[in-house]
């Protein structure tokens, strides 16, 4: 009887262990398939949305330029140059990419295209779509990264945080770099002659 409580200890100290390593993916996954469904309350309990957004906004303005003209040069240059920097003219539609489908997107590795998906409906569920498994970028005991790749080599990157023995968060995500594609035209519809 000792003997098969022992194992019975041993088999429940492995299984915590598995589960506290691979809560990060089965965060990831359950924040795949949220996305995928529209479910915006599953998706509030997996995301920090704030943080998200925080670490979203620099990566789409562009905050890395060249130095403004100086002002005794090119007057108007460097004006123009300060309303460009305008952070409340220009704000970074960081909201384009945490709508569900945007978010499944990015977890299927599209990117900075998936701020593209924020207006239209996900993919039919019938549909055949790519979806890469994530691979391990870094981790630690309070912060994992998870990296999902294109067809092209770009690298999404997922950072969850734990915020309990089991639970963790999607914190930040890393967008490949580049600028944001713009958004596709819509096709003029044809007129008869």
């Amino acid at each position: 009887m000792k003997r098969l409580f022992g194992n019975l200890v041993v088999l429940g100290l492995v299984a915590a262990v598995v589960a506290f390593f691979a809560a990060p993916a089965v965060g990831f996954f359950a924040i795949r398939s949220a996305a995928e469904a529209g479910d915006v309350q599953g998706l509030t309990r997996l995301i920090d949305f704030q943080a998200v957004r925080q670490s979203l906004r620099p990566q789409l303005s562009g905050a890395v330029q060249a130095p403004a003209p100086s002002f005794l040069e090119d007057p108007i240059g460097a004006v123009r140059r300060q309303m460009e920097r305008n952070p409340i003219l220009n704000t970074p539609d960081v909201d384009a990419y945490l709508t569900p489908a945007a978010l499944s997107a990015l977890t299927r590795g599209e990117g900075r295209y998936a701020s593209h998906w924020s207006a239209a409906t996900p993919p039919a569920a019938g549909a055949e779509t790519r979806k890469p498994w994530p691979r391990p970028v870094f981790w630690s005991v309070n912060r994992m990264r998870m990296a999902v790749e294109d067809q092209g080599g770009s690298r999404t990157v997922f950072t969850f945080e734990r915020r309990g023995p089991f639970e963790w968060m999607l914190v930040q995500i890393g967008l490949p770099d580049g600028s944001a594609p713009a958004a596709p035209q819509a096709a003029a519809p044809a007129t008869a002659p």
